[in-house]
């Protein structure tokens, strides 16, 4: 459970933008739509090393 302590005289909406982004950084909701379906776990180091690949060809590029 998220505790969000809203200070005295602060915005409702900088409280809620708080709490949004420390819900994107708990991965929650990532974690929900990966359990939604089962990947077969070859599926998954394909998409890894594809994944890897182009964050190595982006790397490359940069230098």
């Amino acid at each position: 459970m998220l505790n969000i302590p809203v200070k005295e005289g602060e915005n409702i909406e900088r409280a809620l933008k708080r709490y949004k982004k420390k819900f994107d950084r708990t991965k929650v909701l990532r974690q929900l739509r990966a359990r939604k379906q089962f990947d077969k776990p070859s599926v998954l180091r394909r998409q890894e090393m594809i994944k890897a690949s182009y964050v190595e060809g982006l790397r490359r590029v940069e230098m």
